[in-house]
C-alpha cells in the first residue's frame, strides 16, 4: 500500500555532494535566494569550485530528482573555533526550488548537512536566518543570537 509520505517529492530526491557538473543548476537556484546580492556568474564560478573542492572547510549538498534535475542545495562552512572545543559549521545557504517548496526537501537537506557534520565531528551547526526562522525552529533549532553584518 502506498501512502502520501512514500510518494512525496522529498522521498523522490537523492541528497548528495555537489559536483562540478551541478554548477549551472545551483546558479539557477541561487537566483531564487532573494538576497541583496545580485548573482554574478564569474564570482559564483570561483566560489563554486572552492565549495566543491575544499571539503575540509565547506559542505555543498544538492537535492536531485530521479530524472536528474537539481531542485535544491545546502551550503555550509566549517571552521575551527576556540570556544566550541572543536569545529563549528554554519549553514550559509539553503535553497529549494519554488516549485517544490513545502514538500520536505529543505528538511531533508538540513538533516543531510547535520549527518555530515556529525560524521566530521562538528560540535555545533548554526543558521543565520531571519527570514526562515520558523522553518528552522520547526525542525528543532532555537534562536540564540542576533547576527549583525557590515557589507563591504
Amino acid at each position: 500500500m502506498s501512502t502520501t509520505a512514500d510518494t512525496s517529492p522529498a522521498k523522490a530526491v537523492q541528497i548528495r555532494p555537489a559536483t562540478a557538473n551541478d554548477a549551472a543548476s545551483v546558479f539557477e537556484l541561487l537566483k531564487q535566494l532573494g538576497t541583496e546580492y545580485a548573482p554574478d556568474r564569474s564570482a559564483f564560478d570561483s566560489a563554486f569550485v572552492h565549495a566543491v573542492d575544499d571539503r575540509a572547510t565547506t559542505l555543498l549538498l544538492v537535492a536531485e530528482k530521479s530524472e536528474g534535475a537539481v531542485v535544491g542545495y545546502a551550503f555550509a562552512t566549517i571552521a575551527h573555533l576556540l570556544h566550541t572545543n572543536g569545529s563549528s559549521a554554519q549553514l550559509q545557504e539553503l535553497v529549494v526550488d519554488s516549485t517544490v517548496q513545502s514538500t520536505g526537501i529543505g528538511t531533508r537537506l538540513v538533516e543531510a548537512v547535520e549527518a555530515v557534520c556529525l560524521e566530521r565531528g562538528v560540535r555545533q551547526l548554526t543558521v543565520p536566518s531571519r527570514g526562515s526562522a520558523d522553518f528552522f525552529e520547526r525542525i528543532g533549532y532555537m534562536s540564540t543570537a542576533d547576527f549583525l553584518k557590515r557589507v563591504f
